[in-house]
């Protein structure tokens, strides 16, 4: 029996892989899925089953409903190709067995593959690659698309091997905590970066001036003097350039007027930085929450910007 053992080779498992690439590209309401799973399956099936019935039987077994995260689907077919393959060489798997297996490991799988990926790897990827893209360097979208595909393609197919080499052994660790740990991780990796982008991509800023007070003599840069000396020309000028940088780098910015303006933004500013930005990114988290819909929030906002802007309170 082990002289005639069917073994898929690594060029059937990459086969496998690469059609798993496309495994939502025949998604349907009924069974999900099932249509790009049993599609990745057949190189596999083909090296299996060399009889035509087997191979229809094989077919029909993995065109039931199937549905997780796209990239988290690789260790469940992994283990997949480990149990066909033990039924070609004549173990007792039946085709109970193997849905019950595709069908316990979906339901953990699916809740890590969004905390990890959707939410942690691609934000941090995307706000990389848009930081240089605003720089005004093309290396931020290759950076994401090159680096993104890179990881999908490596994270799929070593998790695919993973699955494959422990077969069913890897179901025992999603009922020992294991998934739940990697999920609760991620979630809290990928709520730190959330907030740490809150303040350079939400902007607000709100322009009602709290006071306006007169500075005192010799607290701003007397331009009518600086004036004076540059009407001099030649020399003046170069005196007149050297004594605004000087008094400009004692005084800052606020010697620049006579007069010191102060807003409300800037009151909020000295209190906690972009403290109105976490407010608006909570409120619209709290309306997502409540089932709000995400155009009618973005309508919202538009709506508020554009009136708050007309009466001058941003």
């Amino acid at each position: 029996m082990a002289e005639n053992k069917i073994t898929l080779s690594q060029k059937d498992r990459i086969s496998v892989w690469w059609r798993h690439q496309f495994l939502q590209g025949s998604w349907n309401y009924e069974r999900m899925q099932n249509g790009g799973w049993c599609y990745s399956m057949i190189p596999a099936i083909k090296k299996l089953y060399t009889n035509k019935d087997d191979q229809i039987a094989a077919l029909k077994r993995h065109m039931e409903f199937y549905n997780t995260h796209p990239y988290v689907s690789s260790p469940v077919i992994g283990v997949t190709l480990a149990l066909e393959e033990d039924r070609a060489n004549g173990a007792p798997v039946d085709d109970t067995a193997i849905q019950g297996v595709k069908v316990g490991m979906m339901g953990p799988l699916a809740g890590v593959g969004d905390p990890v990926f959707w939410f942690t790897a691609r934000p941090l990827l995307g706000a990389l690659g848009a930081s240089l893209a605003m720089g005004g360097s093309i290396l931020g979208p290759i950076l994401f698309f090159v680096v993104w595909n890179i990881m999908r393609l490596a994270f799929m197919w070593y998790a695919q091997e993973f699955g494959y080499k422990l077969g069913t052994s890897i179901t025992k660790d999603l009922s020992g905590g294991l998934m739940g740990k990697i999920t609760e991780g991620a979630s809290i990796l990928g709520m730190f970066v959330i907030g740490g982008l809150v303040q350079r991509w939400v902007s607000i800023s709100f322009a009602p001036v709290v006071s306006t007070v007169t500075q005192s003599e010799g607290a701003y840069i007397d331009w009518t003097a600086i004036a004076e000396t540059a009407e001099n020309g030649g020399q003046g000028v170069a005196d007149a350039i050297h004594s605004a940088l000087s008094q400009f780098s004692s005084l800052g910015a606020t010697g620049l007027e006579v007069e010191k303006v102060t807003t409300l933004q800037a009151n909020l500013d000295s209190l906690i930085p972009g403290l109105a930005a976490v407010g608006v990114t909570l409120l619209c988290c709290w309306l997502l929450k409540k089932k709000v819909s995400p155009i009618a929030i973005i309508i919202g906002m538009f709506a508020i910007g554009i009136v708050g802007h007309l009466i001058g309170l941003l």
